[in-house]
Order: C-alpha cells, then sequence, then structure tokens
C-alpha cells in the first residue's frame, strides 16, 4: 500500500506531486521520491524515510523546472526502506521512470531474465523489474502507451503502474490492476493518483478506473484501453468530500476505513504464497527445512491486539502440525527464565517491528540459540532485521491507534507459518494444505459479506451507548476473539469489558451478571457439536441471571435463535478460520460505540500506536 501522484499540465510538476505526496503519506512513509521530464532527459530524486527527507534533498538541491512528472511514498514490500530502494525507479538507460503500488509475484523470473540479457539492476524491489520492461519495449519502438500494455500481459499479482518517458514527455501512463487508481480531470491539466485525496485542492471530478485497464493522461484529455489496446470506459464521479474526508475515502476515521480495507487486505497477504507447483512459499525463510523438521516447541511472544492473534496461532500449530505450543506475553518471557534449546523455534508477532517487550524478548530467546521467526508488517523493521526468518503481513500502514487490518493480516500469517510447517514436516497431506489455502483465499469475499451486512452492529452500539459493563464469551478459537472484542471496547469507549473462555462463567465470572447486562457469544460452527452444544449452555447460564445475549453464529445455524436477543450471521467457513469473520462485527461495535459517545476513535487517550519502551 503504497501512495502515487502522476500529473501533467501547465503547472509546476514537481509542486504538485510533492503536495499530493503529503496528502498520502498515510499510505507509507517508508521513502518517497519523484521524476520529472526536461528537456529529453529524466530528473530524479529520493530519500528513504518520510517525505520531509525528501523536502530536504529537494531544498539542498533543486530540480530543473518541469510540467510532467510522477511521484511516489512508499511502504516496502521487497527490500528494505533504503535510498535505493525508493521509488521512482528507472530503466537501464534511464529514459523511463516508473513508480509501483502492490507485488509483482512473478518479478524474480523476469528479473533472471532481464539479468541474463545483460541488465544491471540497482535495487532489491520487484517494482525495477517493471520499469526496465517497460524502457525495452520504447526503446524498441513502442510508444509508451502500448509499452505499458505489453508489460502488463507479462506481470503476475497485484499492482498499479505510473510511468514516464524521457522522450515523450507530454504523457504520462498508468496501468491497474487489483490495487488502487483514480485519475482527476482538470482544465488543460490531468492527474493520477492512488486516491483523490492527492489531487483535491485543484479537481474534484474524477474517473474510477476499472480492473486491468491502461490510462494515458496528456493536458488534452485522457485515453482509456485495457491490456489488450481495446478502448475501455472509466466510471466518471464528482468528489463531494473535504480534504480529511478524501484522506479517509470519505469514512469518518481511519479505523473505520481500514475494517472496510481488511478484503483487500487479506488478498494482499495471501498473494505470492504459493510456486508453480502449488506448494506454500514464505517471505524470508532463512531456517533450513531440517531445522523446521527438528523444532520441538514452538513459543509465540507478542503483546495486545497480536498475543490474542497467537492464541489463534497455537489452535492452528498444534492442529495441523503436532509440535507443542505455547503463547506468552513478551513482557512476562524473559522474566520467567523459559526453558529454550536449538530445537525451539520462537514467534514474534509485532504489527511495526519495534515493540520493546517483543524485541527484547526475542533478543533473550536468540541468546539461548533459539530460532526466531518474526510475522510483521513493516518491512526493514529492528524485529524482522534480529530474526532468522519473517512473514510479512502487506496489510499497508494503518493509522488508527486500535488495530484491526494489522490483526487480521497477522491471523492470515499465523495460518500460512502452520501450513507451512505442516507441508515441511509432513503431517497433512499436500491435498490437505491446498483445501485450506483455498478457503482461506475465500476470505476477503467472506469479510466483504460481513461488512456489508453490518447494520444491526451500528443499530446496537447506538441502543447501547450508555451501557457500563460488556461481557465477552468464546470457546476453541472464539476465545481469542471474545478476548479482542473486549479490548476493543476497552480501547476507545474506556467502558469495563472483559473476555471469557465459556467454561470459566461458573468458575466466578458468573457473578458479574446483571440484568439487562450484554454479553456477546462466539458461537463454534455447528461441525464441531462437542464445542457448540457447550457454549449454548453457556448462553443458557447467563440468560437465566438477566444477560441480554448478543450471538454470533453460522448462517444457517438455526439452534441457538431460541437463546439470542440479537442474532448476527456469519458466513460458514472451517472452525479454525471462523475468528477472521467472527472479528469484524466486535471491530465494527466497539467504532461505532465510541463515535456515539464523542471520543477520538483514531488516537483513543493514553495510548500510542507503537509501544516502543518496556
Amino acid at each position: 500500500m503504497c501512495g502515487i501522484v502522476g500529473y501533467v499540465g501547465p503547472q509546476q510538476a514537481e509542486d504538485i506531486v510533492v503536495n499530493g505526496l503529503r496528502r498520502l503519506e498515510y499510505r507509507g512513509y517508508d521513502s518517497a521520491g519523484v521524476a520529472l521530464v526536461v528537456d529529453g532527459k529524466l530528473v530524479s530524486e529520493k530519500r528513504a524515510g518520510k517525505i520531509a527527507n525528501l523536502d530536504k534533498a529537494l531544498a539542498d538541491h533543486p530540480l530543473p523546472e518541469s510540467t510532467t512528472g510522477i511521484g511516489h511514498t512508499r511502504w516496502a514490500t521487497h527490500g528494505p526502506p533504503t535510498d535505493r530502494n525508493a521509488h521512482p525507479h528507472l530503466g537501464q538507460q534511464n529514459r523511463v521512470a516508473l513508480v509501483h503500488n502492490g507485488i509483482i509475484e512473478n518479478f524474480a523470473q523476469l528479473r533472471t531474465e532481464l539479468e541474463n540479457a545483460g541488465h544491471e539492476l540497482r535495487s532489491d524491489t520487484d517494482t525495477e523489474v517493471a520499469a526496465h520492461l517497460l524502457e525495452a519495449e520504447v526503446s524498441a519502438g513502442a510508444d509508451l502507451t502500448t509499452a505499458m500494455q505489453h508489460v502488463c500481459n507479462r506481470l503476475e499479482g497485484a499492482f498499479t503502474l505510473v510511468a514516464v518517458d524521457a522522450h515523450d514527455a507530454d504523457r504520462v501512463v498508468a496501468a491497474r490492476r487489483n490495487s488502487p487508481l483514480v485519475v482527476g480531470l482538470g482544465e488543460g491539466e490531468n492527474f493520477l493518483a492512488s486516491d483523490v485525496a492527492a489531487f483535491i485542492e485543484h479537481t474534484r471530478e474524477a474517473l474510477e478506473l476499472g480492473q486491468d485497464q491502461v490510462v494515458t493522461i496528456t493536458r488534452e484529455g485522457v485515453e482509456v484501453t485495457d491490456f489488450h489496446g481495446k478502448p475501455a470506459e472509466a466510471k466518471p464521479y464528482h468528489v463531494d468530500w473535504d480534504l480529511s474526508a478524501a484522506e479517509k475515502d470519505g469514512y469518518d476515521w481511519f479505523m473505520r476505513k481500514e475494517i472496510h480495507e481488511q478484503p483487500r487486505a487479506i488478498a494482499d497477504s495471501m498473494l505470492g504464497r504459493r510456486d508453480a507447483s502449488g506448494a506454500l512459499q514464505l517471505d524470508e525463510i532463512r531456517i533450513s527445512e531440517g531445522e523446521l523438521r527438528d523444532v520441538d516447541k514452538i513459543i509465540v511472544v507478542a503483546c495486545g491486539t497480536a498475543f490474542y492473534a497467537g492464541l489463534v496461532a497455537k489452535y492452528a500449530i498444534e492442529h495441523w502440525t503436532r509440535i507443542p505450543c505455547e503463547v506468552e506475553l513478551a513482557h512476562e518471557f524473559r522474566y520467567r527464565d523459559p526453558i529454550l534449546t536449538r530445537d525451539t523455534l520462537v514467534v514474534a508477532i509485532s504489527q511495526s517491528g519495534e515493540t520493546a517487550d517483543t524485541l527484547m524478548a526475542i533478543r533473550h530467546a536468540r541468546e539461548q540459540r533459539a530460532k526466531v521467526l518474526a510475522i510483521c508488517n513493516t518491512n526493514g523493521s529492528t524485529i524482522p532485521r534480529e530474526s532468522d526468518a519473517v512473514i510479512y503481513t502487506h496489510a499497508g500502514p494503518e493509522i488508527g491507534v486500535a488495530s484491526t487490518k494489522g490483526f487480521m493480516t497477522q491471523l492470515v500469517a499465523c495460518y500460512l507459518l502452520a501450513l507451512y510447517l505442516a507441508q515441511v514436516r509432513g503431517t497433512r497431506y499436500g491435498d490437505e494444505i491446498s483445501s485450506v489455502v483455498r478457503e482461506l483465499e475465500k476470505m476477503p469475499e467472506h469479510v466483504q459479506r460481513v461488512l456489508d451486512e453490518s447494520g444491526p452492529v451500528h443499530e446496537l452500539a447506538a441502543e447501547l451507548r450508555d451501557a457500563k459493563s460488556v461481557l465477552f464469551l468464546g470457546r476453541h478459537t472464539g476465545y481469542p476473539i471474545a478476548l479482542e472484542g473486549a479490548l476493543k471496547l476497552k480501547e476507545l469507549a474506556y467502558i469495563h469489558a472483559e473476555g471469557f473462555a465459556a467454561g470459566e462463567l461458573k468458575h466466578g465470572p458468573i457473578a458479574l451478571v446483571e440484568d439487562q447486562m450484554p454479553v456477546f457469544c462466539v458461537i463454534p460452527p455447528q461441525g464441531r457439536d462437542f464445542l457448540h452444544d457447550k457454549m449454548v449452555s453457556g448462553i443458557q447460564e447467563v440468560r437465566a441471571r438477566g444477560a441480554r445475549t448478543i450471538v454470533l453464529a453460522e448462517e444457517d445455524d438455526d439452534s441457538v435463535a431460541p437463546y439470542a436477543d440479537v442474532l448476527i450471521r456469519l458466513p460458514k467457513v472451517p472452525t479454525l478460520l471462523q475468528p477472521m469473520v467472527a472479528v469484524v462485527p466486535f471491530q465494527l461495535f466497539a467504532c461505532e460505540l465510541a463515535t456515539q459517545k464523542g471520543h477520538d476513535v483514531d488516537q483513543p487517550r493514553n495510548l500510542a500506536k507503537s509501544v516502543t519502551v518496556e
């Protein structure tokens, strides 16, 4: 998830592009750069870090005036956030400059092809491959639009590409596949961007591009084709949001926007996870398969929401691999003198990759010679750098302090790790693993359904605006989701909320139940009958004490209806994957309840996005 801007018109392109990037910095802040077309040549500047670093570089070394340019603010995926990995990337002869959002799945194959042909690639990114391919096409005589069409037909994955050609100063060309791109329509000028926030101060007239389309902008107009060169249509629309809302795509809060981005985030986190034979492949696994086969214990260390993702991971890892798995709060881990050996795998989950408690835990683990695998959303951060392996979650930037899509993609990574270990160790057959992966690939659609049918959750938040205490109950993988639901409510609504394993009720917590107290209950899928029936018994216990029961159950589970004051239907999914759909109503409920209470949802009191002190 990166920010992209393109411009052609009478104004100074550098000003338009850099100001647009500032509006998009929430989409990525690992590096930023611009490229301009000047007198038949390309000039560019790019810097690692936030846009302020690019501003300083441009102030120290001003670029020539130009009316055509592109820019990029990066969320690193392939290659750490460094100057040389920053966009734009240039072709072999520095004739074409290109920026990219997304993941090119077959870049390794294309890179080998280019290097065998004598190309020298200067970065670690997948993007530079596309720049070289594009330049080869224009050098052979194709115009930039045709070249883009040809190159897109060779690429696999999700991408938005925006490019300029030094020999074609009045044209910017872009392409879109499963990644955002909009066109801004001006008078004698036109714009390209990841979203309308980049150009809303210049125009509110826009075009929404469809899948697999190439767009060419000039001062005179806009042309849209498909990847095969056939004319295509883009949907025009008028932007009636203000600038602040535009940055949030019209949502009132970044958190609400991020909740609704979860289908896309899941899909991105699944990209490139299987090789040509269908076998699972992960990001940077610097632990040999032999070492993984020798692992006799797994310990997951994490804090907060990531800890709950780890609790879900325990169920998946033990079920699919039969390796004992413990889950520990990172800040407690090293102080209890844990027993670690060379055959212990420590899995550290951290969205930022800088969580101090988790970092100290993995350093302790490495001192004891244990292997460390990180699950992280931030390329190049400290925890992945100090680990033996890493699985990146590809959630994109998360601005809201309360994690939503970060948690969701951590779940994806945990499932992928468990399945990869099962593949390496032979504890599941290939067709069994493929079956689960196919179920994971359906999850964006299932989560979208939950979002589309969330009206009752919003109504419930309005009804419970004055609730003083809320309980959450679950069994099996529903238990960590109950904990996460309670945490979200504490973080955002500032009211007492507790999550419990439903079987614990009779051992004390049922004393908390009062008349009309809201109690959320996550019902396991019907296939796990012993769990399902015991959960229904728990609902009856709290209902008998006057609780108002809000029940989350499968769409065809009618057996729970008599025990539910409010029934929220979930798509039918495997038991181990149910957390991915069950958590969404809890996220929406907490966000809406906090809104009803007048709280700042994106920046709740006393909290920070990344905890960098122990």
